[in-house]
C-alpha cells in the first residue's frame, strides 16, 4: 500500500545492476522517485554513472554507483557487500545489466553465443543467488502476513517470446532468463517475489536506430514504440504491487508479441 506522501518505497534499497543509462538509469530514477535508496552497477560507463547518481540524489535518495561485472563471481560478490554496507540491506534487486548483438545465424560465433549467456542469464543468476543473504529477513524478525523479504524484478525482452531470427543467441538467453524468473519465483516463495518486465521496442533517442524504429512502430498495433519511463513504471509496478505476484513475465510492447 502507497505511504501518504506518495513514495511507496520510503525506506527501503535497491540495487540496479547495469543502470548508468538507457533502461537501468530510467528503472532508477523511478524507483528514487518513489521513495527508494538506489546502488547502481556498472562496467565500463562510469562517467555517466556517476551522472545517473548525481541525479539520483538530486530526488532524495542515497545513491552510489559501484562496478560490477555480473558474469564474475568475485566481482558481483564485492559489489553486494559494498552495496548493502552503504545501504544496510537489500530490498529490491533489478537484473538489468545485458548484452544485445544482431548477427546472422549462419555466422553466428560459439563465442559470441557463451558471452550473451554469460550477461544475459549467468548474470542475473549468479546476481540473485548472492544477494539472498542480504534479501532474507532476519530469522528473529517474524513475518508479519503477506510481507515480502523481498523482490527481484529481472529484465526480460519479447526476444524471449517471439524468434528473431537474426538474434539467435539473444533471443535465447532472454527465453532462459523468463524461465529462470519462474523457477525462482517457486524456489524462493514465499519469502521473495521475483516476476520479469520483457519490452519490445524502445525507442532511446538513438539517430542509428531512427529509420528501423520507425519501420517497427508501423508493425506495433499501438503505431508507436515505447519509452524508458514506461518499461520503468512496469518495473516500479513489480516493486511496489501486491505481494501475491510472483513468477509473470509483463510484456512492455504496444501489442507488437500479439
Amino acid at each position: 500500500m502507497a505511504k501518504q506522501d506518495g513514495q511507496p518505497l520510503r525506506g527501503k534499497t535497491a540495487v540496479i545492476t547495469g543502470a548508468a543509462k538507457r533502461l537501468g538509469r530510467a528503472s532508477a530514477m523511478a524507483l528514487a522517485q518513489a521513495g527508494a535508496d538506489v546502488a547502481i552497477t556498472y562496467r565500463h560507463s562510469g562517467r555517466e554513472a556517476r551522472q545517473t547518481v548525481a541525479e539520483l540524489a538530486d530526488l532524495g535518495a542515497r545513491a552510489l554507483a559501484l562496478p560490477c561485472d555480473v558474469t564474475d563471481e568475485a566481482s558481483v560478490r564485492a559489489m553486494l557487500k559494498d552495496a548493502a554496507s552503504a545501504l544496510g540491506r537489500i530490498d529490491i534487486l533489478i537484473n538489468n545489466a545485458a548484452n544485445y548483438e544482431t548477427v546472422e545465424l549462419d555466422k553466428l560465433t560459439l563465442r559470441q553465443w557463451d558471452q550473451m549467456f554469460a550477461s544475459n542469464a549467468r548474470g542475473p543468476f549468479l546476481v540473485s543467488r548472492e544477494a539472498l543473504k542480504y534479501m532474507r529477513r532476519r530469522k528473529t524478525l517474524p513475518p508479519r502476513l503477506h510481507e515480502l523479504s523481498g523482490r527481484i524484478i529481472n529484465m526480460g525482452s519479447l526476444g524471449g517470446i517471439r524468434p528473431w531470427a537474426t538474434h539467435a543467441h539473444y533471443c535465447s538467453s532472454k527465453a532462459a532468463l523468463h524461465m529462470l524468473t519462474k523457477l525462482m519465483a517457486k524456489a524462493l516463495a514465499p519469502e521473495i517475489a521475483v516476476n520479469a518486465v520483457a519490452p519490445g521496442m524502445v525507442d532511446l533517442g538513438e539517430r542509428a536506430a531512427a529509420a528501423f524504429m520507425r519501420r517497427m512502430a508501423r508493425q506495433t498495433p499501438m503505431h508507436r514504440n515505447g519509452y524508458a519511463e514506461e518499461v520503468a513504471a512496469a518495473v516500479l509496478f513489480f516493486a511496489t504491487g501486491p505481494s501475491f505476484i510472483t513468477g509473470q513475465i509483463l510484456t512492455v510492447d504496444g501489442g507488437l508479441g500479439l
